[in-house]
């Protein structure tokens, strides 16, 4: 079982802005450091057979893909892996709809990591008209049950809302309109969703209050500043396994061994090489 931790209020001082937010040097210096930790996780996962599943849910644009590439970043994809489903097929959509969702669960050792998740009935669909009246109270009644049903199994399910004001939102809309790496994020739904702020309010506030279980609850981020959003939910996700570091003290490297004699390399003119423009 899950507990949930008591909100702490982060000092002001020499690490923070005048406007409170945490000067780069030190977010540099903070994530490099979980970024290690995530590493020691990864190891004491593989170590234990443990099978963790980490979901990611809230608004289009409150910076969950951020967090989930910071998190990803050091580890092996072959231990933690993202699943980031698309849009049902035509065969799917007459599945369970678990279905497709279960296909990614983990195995012994695994890490799993849930950009957007079962939860879009509760959400998107919902919202949209994606889903009926009948389908989506099923799903509100199913899924504590689903939940239960993979904690039983040995599955420890965390489950993240990142929650960004409608102001930064906006903000961050009208950003990747001038940012050409960013303006492929804007897609139809995103800019639908601009218009239906509170449906999708009030769509959340229903499905916290069926889903939030004890036994797999929801923990809030507040995601109005980005880099504190990353280090408060990696620090959180560290927090909810007892790890142990399993780093080798002491890697000996031996001498490499000297060349088979009778090797000759091809010549390099038979090769194609990249272009070296820089």
């Amino acid at each position: 079982m899950i507990q949930k931790s008591a909100k702490r209020h982060v000092k002001r001082g020499e690490k923070y802005t005048t406007r409170g937010t945490i000067k780069k040097r030190v977010y540099e210096q903070e994530l490099i450091r979980l970024q290690v930790e995530l590493v020691k996780l990864q190891m004491w996962i593989k170590h234990k057979g443990l099978k963790i599943v980490v979901i990611f849910e809230g608004r289009d644009a409150a910076g969950k893909g951020g967090t989930i590439k910071r998190i990803t970043e050091p580890l092996n994809p072959r231990t933690c892996r993202v699943a980031a489903l698309p849009a049902p097929t035509e065969r799917q959509k007459t599945q369970w709809y678990f279905q497709r969702y279960a296909a990614h669960l983990p195995a012994a050792g695994e890490m799993v990591i849930m950009d957007r998740s079962w939860y879009n009935r509760a959400g998107v669909e919902k919202v949209m008209g994606f889903c009926t009246p009948g389908e989506y109270e099923e799903f509100l009644r199913s899924c504590p049950e689903f939940e239960r049903m993979l904690v039983r199994s040995g599955i420890l399910l965390i489950k993240y809302w990142f929650s960004v004001s409608d102001q930064e939102q906006e903000r961050r809309f009208q950003a990747r309109l001038h940012d050409l790496t960013k303006r492929w994020k804007l897609s139809p739904m995103d800019l639908e969703s601009r218009n239906k702020w509170q449906e999708y309010s009030r769509a959340k506030d229903v499905m916290f209050a069926h889903t939030d279980i004890k036994q797999a609850p929801w923990f809030v981020v507040n995601s109005d500043v980005k880099k504190h959003a990353r280090l408060n939910c990696i620090s959180h996700l560290l927090s909810l396994v007892d790890y142990q570091d399993l780093t080798p003290t002491h890697i000996d490297l031996t001498e490499r061994p000297q060349p088979t004699v009778g090797y000759v390399r091809p010549p390099m003119e038979d090769q194609e090489f990249v272009p070296e423009i820089f």
